[in-house]
């Protein structure tokens, strides 16, 4: 199968598109189709090489974790007409996004190891390592960048500077420690611990909606329960299941999206190991195998399933 790096479709009844740096999106009045590519971003940087399956598996983790958190709030999603595509409500997005930590890991750690004992407003305590579990799961939110790097900012400035209303920005608060319960809880059972994640949230008519996908690789970070204390108390890499591993590489070869950095070469072999990391990670969460697209011209089969299957005129 070919990646999918971008698409060029035009849907009957499409009003208008936006390409974000993993996602194109398909505008239909009151309705969007949101076909998850196989692009990888890292550090905020889209890098040049797209992932085989990414894409599906991002688009059916997510959906597996929407249907299952339907009853805590509504979610976007009206239907899944291909392994790739999402087709759902038009929410107006609030502009924050809303991450959730259990753990000291990744972002809140390098910003911990630099000396800060405040993410976001949140004081950490003293004497953490790496990987640590919190005393409580905190919430860290950062700005929602429509182009640019994403930053950390406190629940106060949220409030002050009226990104959201105070009641509204309450309501996001509870979503996400409810849904991080559920992530939880369902991470367990698979043999996983989830680590951190982020939700985005919308707003139409009047309601609160989850948007975008949850508790996928790319918005979350998953620790193998068996072994994780031992590994702990002797100072070991934790294994994970994460997008966090394409970060260490990108680390270890002096990039970090800064300006004047370089990409290092994506080879067949570290392509190759990325597709294969999104996988184990699905039949780990999901805990079903993963039945890969056979599509020769994937592309042309999304475009023929949309146009024969589409929800989108249903109002």
């Amino acid at each position: 199968m070919t990646p999918i790096k971008e698409t060029q479709f035009n849907f009957p009844g499409q009003t208008s598109f936006y390409k974000g740096k993993v996602r194109d999106i398909y505008f239909f009045d009151d309705k969007m189709a949101m076909v998850v590519t196989d692009r990888i971003s890292a550090f905020d940087v889209v890098l040049p090489k797209a992932i085989p399956f990414k894409g599906q598996v991002l688009n059916q983790i997510a959906f597996y974790f929407l249907k299952a958190t339907a009853d805590i709030l509504p979610n976007w999603v009206l239907s899944v007409p291909h392994p790739s595509v999402m087709i759902g409500h038009v929410c107006k997005p609030f502009k924050v996004e809303m991450v959730i930590r259990g753990y000291l890991s990744g972002h809140a750690w390098r910003t911990y190891k630099s000396g800060k004992r405040i993410l976001c407003g949140v004081p950490l305590p003293e004497d953490l390592r790496e990987n640590d579990k919190l005393p409580f799961p905190i919430i860290t939110p950062t700005t929602k960048a429509d182009e640019g790097h994403d930053e950390d900012i406190s629940r106060e400035e949220i409030i002050t500077k009226k990104l959201v209303p105070e009641n509204d920005y309450i309501k996001l608060e509870n979503f996400t420690r409810q849904l991080f319960q559920r992530g939880t809880e369902m991470a367990l059972n698979k043999g996983l611990l989830l680590v951190d994640t982020k939700y985005e949230f919308g707003m139409k008519d009047g309601r609160i909606y989850l948007i975008d996908e949850i508790h996928t690789p790319d918005s979350s970070r998953y620790f193998y329960k068996d072994g994780f204390e031992e590994r702990q108390q002797k100072g070991e890499t934790q294994k994970q299941l994460s997008k966090e591993f394409v970060r260490q590489w990108l680390i270890e070869n002096d990039f970090q999206g800064l300006n004047g950095q370089r990409i290092p070469e994506m080879t067949d072999k570290v392509v190759d190991s990325i597709s294969k990391r999104y996988i184990e990670l699905y039949e780990n969460i999901v805990g079903e195998k993963f039945h890969p697209s056979t599509d020769s011209d994937i592309q042309k089969c999304i475009a023929e399933t949309m146009n024969v299957k589409s929800t989108i005129s249903v109002s």
